[in-house]
């Protein structure tokens, strides 16, 4: 099954062709221009593994039909929601919800551990619009990391603010940087490894002039990486530019949990062959080689997304909250079962909920795009 985020309909989609967003204010979008480095103190940071305590979890309920469509409209609403509901069992949620559209939400929420906090939005994507959490030795910090609309694809003008509107409501700082990256383009283990995938970060539609010492030494200061394995993805297939969080995701430092795709006519299939081969041939900060764990992404899904090219069939997209992993499922009996019996062993302690997020995933997306996890301090 092919796993991409397909480019949504917008004002960045014409006729088939990708051509430069606008902003809100209708001026275009510059993701080809150099992002100027931004001058850095002398203090040190660190973004913690995805399985440390959360004090809360952060969403965007930012579905919209010009994006969607009328027909996936009230499904992805639904997914959101669904999603949302799960995580509150484990850990309070604050979601970011337009002002007109708060009485919707609330009434899908159910009276469920969820914050509603009123915001512009563009999109639904929190994961690569909202603020990546760090700790220093002052503190909690957010990185606002110049969500560019992956390159200038879709409008996101009011998306653009989000990882701002996060940090504040937070009561956090805010850490600035030249670099343009989104929070699915990279994994941590907590200890100063980070996996990254080439075709999003290093692409001139988002940071031209960058060089990958460049990027090292930016995230050395700003995440604590002190080394970075790169894995190539692929450029143009999906809207993100093969985002990290659809290919390898680490279960706890030394362990690696990648997606395998099994489908000889996906674009997917030779890549994930490609990343699980430098992945077991790699190591950590401390010089340990990784354990690699796979799950194959389902044989089958359900008969109304049958024929969806752009469907994210994929496991590896699952979040890791307090006490709890919230998982895709597909209606594949076996493909269902048997990513359930895996991350039931990789995370130990935690309970795994599967829920089934067909609307998000024929819009391209998963469970862990829609979210953002706030550490505890």
């Amino acid at each position: 099954m092919r796993r991409r985020r397909f480019f949504q309909l917008s004002a960045a989609v014409a006729g088939g062709l990708v051509v430069a967003a606008c902003d809100e204010s209708g001026s275009q979008d510059t993701a080809g221009a150099p992002p100027s480095r931004v001058p850095h103190d002398d203090r040190a940071w660190l973004m913690p593994e995805e399985g440390d305590p959360h004090v809360r979890t952060w969403m965007a309920f930012g579905v919209g039909e010009r994006v969607w469509g009328a027909e996936l409209l009230p499904v992805v609403r639904d997914n959101l929601a669904a999603i949302a509901r799960a995580i509150a069992r484990f850990e309070p949620v604050s979601m970011l919800v337009r002002t007109e559209e708060m009485d919707l939400a609330r009434g899908l929420m159910g009276g469920a551990n969820v914050e509603l906090v009123p915001a512009a939005l563009d999109d639904l994507w929190m994961r690569d619009t909202g603020p990546v959490f760090v700790k220093g030795a002052t503190g909690m910090a957010g990185v606002d990391f110049n969500f560019n609309g992956w390159g200038g694809k879709q409008r996101h003008g009011q998306d653009a603010k989000v990882a701002e509107i996060v940090t504040g409501r937070a009561g956090v700082e805010t850490l600035h940087t030249g670099l343009v990256l989104e929070g699915g383009g990279i994994e941590v283990d907590g200890q100063g490894t980070g996996i990254i995938t080439e075709s999003c970060v290093l692409n001139d539609n988002r940071n031209p002039g960058w060089s990958k010492a460049d990027v090292e030494a930016e995230l050395r200061y700003l995440l604590g990486l002190e080394k970075i394995i790169w894995l190539p993805g692929i450029k143009g297939e999906d809207i993100t530019d093969g985002h990290t969080d659809f290919y390898a995701r680490f279960a706890r430092p030394g362990v690696v949990v990648a997606g395998l795709d099994t489908d000889l006519d996906s674009y997917d299939h030779d890549v994930t062959q490609r990343h699980l081969e430098i992945l077991r041939g790699a190591t950590d900060v401390h010089g340990n080689a990784l354990q690699v764990e796979v799950i194959e992404g389902p044989a089958q899904v359900r008969p109304q997304y049958r024929d969806q090219k752009d469907f994210a069939a994929g496991y590896i997209n699952f979040y890791v909250c307090n006490g709890g992993v919230i998982a895709p499922q597909f209606g594949d009996q076996d493909g269902d079962s048997a990513a359930r019996d895996t991350l039931e062993r990789l995370f130990p302690g935690r309970e795994v909920v599967q829920i089934d997020i067909d609307g998000i995933a024929a819009g391209g997306g998963g469970i862990h795009c829609t979210t953002q996890q706030q550490p505890a301090g």
